[in-house]
């Protein structure tokens, strides 16, 4: 079955955070340089896209958990694994092969989670493809606001070379997630339909996830949600969302507004509320879980998970609680207009 035909069926379960979850395997530097970078010249822990490589077992088991815990949906561990992203280890060269890796990971655990669950229903590969730790609209230098660190061809360019890495790793859908610019995302989805022409081949399935950071609704580079979801909706996406930096209780106003003007499927994978004094999360599973079932009841979306501070347990509770509601339709548009 096809995820399309899926979410005309139910709502979907996306997973929960991996950077939570790699954070419980309490990995030393030596655990995450491995055998083959163990004589690198720069640290390396915390490059947690890099464990794809060099401890596959630990991401495979993360994806495992969460397949267990009822997602439908598992995101590829390469939310950093772009030329780019990977610099700040001097690791630029290791984007394609990272992003391969990452898809491997995920297969690995759907074909065991499926060996355990074999009248399962299908499992899906979302290749994650992140931000970048540069910005198209912002300049980071406040002396010179015409100043950009990065150029658009450059970000497409290395977005070109992830999408390459998760299409031929596997994926079955592109996830262009945690947007805070959007001019970053126009980049990513100009790679993507410039990726599959070339290589003519349908597209894959794109879902776009976008990040309010505030009270104000504004994504970082200022955009209110509508014109958030006007500047993407060109790329027809399979879906449109929004991701991290919100609890649920404080995105709730956000995705009701998004589910009344997208004419695509909706997605919401909140924080596990907002973090504490030390930067960590004390929402608890039931805690989330109950503002999901309150916007699938509401008709508010197709997609739910979680985003920082979640786990397997939180994915669970939002299974369980979302498992016989109905999932939002679609508007009909009218294209006379």
């Amino acid at each position: 079955m096809s995820i399309k035909e899926a979410l005309q069926e139910r709502i979907l379960v996306i997973d929960g955070a991996m950077g939570t979850m790699i954070q419980r395997h309490k990995l030393t530097e030596a655990d995450y340089r491995g055998t083959r970078f163990a004589n690198w010249h720069s640290d390396v822990k915390g490059n947690n896209d890099l464990l794809c490589i060099t401890q596959p077992a630990i991401i495979t088991g993360i994806h495992l958990q969460y397949l267990e815990a009822g997602a439908d949906i598992i995101e590829t561990n390469t939310f950093s694994s772009t030329s780019i992203a990977m610099a700040d280890y001097d690791m630029q060269e290791l984007a394609y092969e990272l992003n391969v890796a990452a898809a491997k990971c995920v297969r690995d655990a759907i074909d065991q989670y499926k060996a355990k669950h074999p009248n399962s229903k299908e499992k899906y590969i979302a290749g994650s493809i992140g931000p970048l730790n540069k910005t198209l609209s912002l300049s980071p230098d406040v002396n010179n606001p015409g100043f950009r660190a990065v150029t658009f061809d450059e970000v497409v360019l290395a977005y070109t070379e992830q999408i390459r890495g998760l299409v031929d790793g596997g994926v079955d859908i592109i996830l262009v997630e945690t947007i805070f610019d959007t001019l970053n995302a126009k980049a990513a989805i100009f790679a993507i339909k410039e990726y599959f022409r070339k290589i003519g081949q349908p597209e894959l399935p794109i879902m776009i996830s976008g990040t309010i950071t505030d009270a104000s609704g504004r994504t970082l580079s200022g955009q209110t949600l509508e014109a958030f979801y006007t500047s993407v909706a060109h790329a027809k996406p399979l879906s449109v969302g929004l991701n991290c930096a919100l609890g649920a209780q404080e995105m709730r106003a956000h995705i009701e507004e998004l589910s009344q003007i997208a004419t695509c499927y909706t997605s919401a994978y909140p924080n596990a509320g907002l973090p504490n004094a030390m930067g960590e999360y004390d929402e608890a599973p039931h805690q989330t879980a109950h503002f999901i079932e309150e916007w699938a009841k509401n008709k508010f979306v197709n997609i739910v998970g979680g985003c920082c501070g979640t786990t397997p347990d939180h994915i669970k509770h939002m299974a369980d609680n979302v498992r016989s509601i109905q999932p939002r339709t679609l508007p009909i548009v009218d294209k006379t207009i």
